[in-house]
């Protein structure tokens, strides 16, 4: 196993920043999938957006995604100016965050169809997440720069691989935003793709991305970065399906959260 993980990982510099930031990652990310799994705190956004939250700051949940999304893609297009010689693994990953934040903006103002609010210190807890997270992965990325390059090289594959989740999460946000029309603001029982046979592939699609963000980078942080994203997105997808059991008598009970035929 070492040995495998010395052909496909950089022999990243011995920095108490990647180590601190590795297990940061995995903790917060862990508490979080156990949190919406349990149902003990759930981010209050999307399905959950009025959940306990009578008392709470809320925003439009519009407005909420586009405070969630843009300071990531202003710190990954600084990064562009920043580090203007990182070479063509730095720019590829760089360029592919790019796009997936790019993405989710022109989802946010021309895709999704939102009916409810958002708590704001939801807003701020993912918002500040992605921005920290995305931006440590970058920064990683240059303190790789001059390091011995992995044996195995993978960006290319990642890349393909990285096209692959954000065409499909893409395509299962349209499925969504198709079956609710003009007017209407009440939930559906999804149907058309994957989503016969999970409730939430787009979900499904954003983990492949993430895993396509970490072939193109091959660190150890980036790794982790999509392990804490598994955390997270099992448990979210677990409490939608315990939703969608609780408010559809109808909902087919061989439909799975998150992987199909397993869970």
């Amino acid at each position: 196993m070492a040995q495998i993980f010395r052909e496909i990982l950089f022999q990243e510099p011995n920095s108490i920043f990647i180590k601190v930031m590795i297990m940061m990652n995995l903790i917060f990310s862990a508490i979080l999938g156990y949190s919406e799994g349990s149902g003990k705190q759930n981010l209050e956004y999307s399905k959950f957006w009025n959940l306990k939250s009578q008392e709470k700051a809320k925003i439009p949940s519009k407005i909420g995604m586009i405070i969630a999304y843009t300071p990531s893609l202003i710190a990954c297009l600084s990064f562009f100016w920043i580090f203007p010689n990182g070479g063509i693994r730095f720019f590829m990953l760089n360029f592919a965050i790019t796009i997936h934040f790019f993405k989710r903006l022109l989802e946010v103002l021309f895709v999704h169809k939102y009916s409810g609010a958002m708590a704001m210190n939801s807003t701020i807890t993912i918002s500040s997440s992605y921005f920290i997270a995305f931006s440590s992965l970058i920064y990683i990325q240059h303190l790789t720069k001059g390091s011995i390059e992995p044996i195995i090289d993978l960006k290319y594959f990642g890349f393909i691989v990285f096209l692959v989740g954000i065409i499909g999460n893409f395509y299962h946000h349209f499925i969504l935003s198709k079956m609710r029309k003009k007017g209407e603001s009440g939930y559906k029982i999804p149907k058309g793709g994957l989503f016969n046979l999970v409730i939430c592939p787009h979900y499904l699609f954003e983990i492949v991305t993430f895993f396509g963000f970490s072939l193109i980078s091959q660190t150890l942080f980036s790794f982790s970065s999509t392990i804490g994203t598994l955390f997270y997105l099992m448990g979210r997808s677990y409490a939608t399906r315990k939703w969608y059991l609780s408010k559809f008598e109808d909902f087919p009970r061989n439909v799975k959260a998150l992987i199909p035929f397993v869970i």
